[in-house]
């Protein structure tokens, strides 16, 4: 098994393609997270205004890094009327008394039963639309830096920064993963090869696990480099504003969000390539699987976005940087990814011994 294992990483690590693979990861989850290395504690309130200058009051879905800090449910209330006044007094002709005494008509209605109000009795379609942009606004130096100070006070910054370097990666490995591992069976399952294996005596044990081995250390060298390139990225760009940087917040992101992705992958070659006696036919299917990983659903409210799927090969982190949370169920579909991997080890094991000549 270790031979196996030691042969595997070898050939990969001697490929050129496998380094230009590694760049090309590398380079596609820096200009992702490239945002989130430039947070820092503004200096002056010109700073901010001239980062966020040609940007709208409130947006559905923003960063602090780009000026802008949740509202409280007060204010959206309070920025949400003065949209609809606006909007009145530009599109529906009204002048602002008219567009006021809409609002006071309101005064005590939740926003569901408000947007109701004004689509039954004036036929302002949207309104809702218009309260969800109110999500986030645009905040002065002090709310900023308060917004920063209150979320680091709670966990270090590479505690949410990891969840976001976890997202990218996990997404750009898993493409990394499907086209190199593609070449892991290739040699083996070749017509001469494959008979001539089965006359050794290895295992058919050490035989798969070696294989499997070797292809999922060769992601956890690549997933190694990445995590040191990006903690020492972290350091850099936030040593100024004195943020905490831990290498192990990368550390446990890439074991919970990534590893486990990455063995099924492994694994999912490693059953194609027996069955068929070709990899190849499970890089269609892989890409499905990926597809299938990262499409949205929605939750019991009917509101749309990321919950994750079960078995899913990629655990996404939307949201904002301080706001990150895994999809629920994320922890457990992962242990539901290790333990099919094992199951599916075990029969690609009976499938290298029936195959035995």
């Amino acid at each position: 098994m270790k031979a196996i294992m030691k042969r595997e990483i070898k050939n990969y690590l001697k490929r050129p393609l496998f380094w230009i693979g590694v760049v090309l990861v590398a380079a596609g989850v820096f200009m992702n997270l490239k945002p989130y290395l430039n947070v820092h504690y503004v200096s002056s309130q010109d700073e901010l205004d001239e980062l966020a200058r040609d940007y709208p009051e409130t947006v559905p879905d923003a960063d602090v890094h780009d000026g802008y800090v949740p509202s409280s449910e007060e204010q959206r209330r309070e920025l949400w009327e003065k949209q609809i006044c606006e909007v009145f007094v530009s599109k529906f002709l009204m002048d602002q008394a008219e567009a006021e005494a809409v609002i006071r008509e309101m005064e005590g209605m939740d926003i569901g039963e408000a947007c109701g109000y004004l689509e039954k009795e004036y036929h302002f379609y949207g309104a809702i639309f218009t309260y969800g942009c109110t999500q986030y606004r645009k905040g002065t130096k002090e709310e900023v830096n308060s917004y920063i100070e209150s979320k680091l006070q709670k966990k270090s910054f590479s505690y949410y920064f990891s969840k976001k370097f976890a997202d990218f990666a996990g997404l750009f490995m898993a493409f990394f993963a499907t086209v190199m591992l593609a070449v892991l069976f290739m040699q083996d399952t070749r017509k001469n090869t494959y008979e001539l294996l089965h006359t050794k005596a290895i295992s058919a044990g050490s035989y798969v696990t070696g294989k499997i081995a070797g292809g999922f250390s060769v992601c956890l060298i690549v997933l190694v480099i990445l995590s040191l390139v990006f903690w020492m990225a972290c350091c850099i760009c936030t040593r100024s504003s004195g943020f905490e940087v831990r290498w192990i917040d990368f550390a446990i992101a890439g074991c919970l969000y990534i590893l486990p992705n990455m063995l099924m992958i492994v694994c999912v070659y490693g059953l194609i390539s027996l069955v068929f006696k070709n990899p190849l036919p499970a890089v269609p299917l892989l890409v499905l699987y990926m597809v299938y990983s990262n499409m949205g659903s929605r939750n019991a409210e009917g509101v749309y976005g990321y919950y994750g799927r079960p078995l899913a090969i990629m655990v996404r982190f939307p949201g904002t940087l301080f706001d990150t949370t895994p999809p629920p169920m994320a922890l457990l579909n992962q242990s539901f990814l290790i333990l099919a991997s094992a199951g599916i080890i075990l029969i690609c094991v009976q499938l290298w011994k029936r195959r035995r000549i």
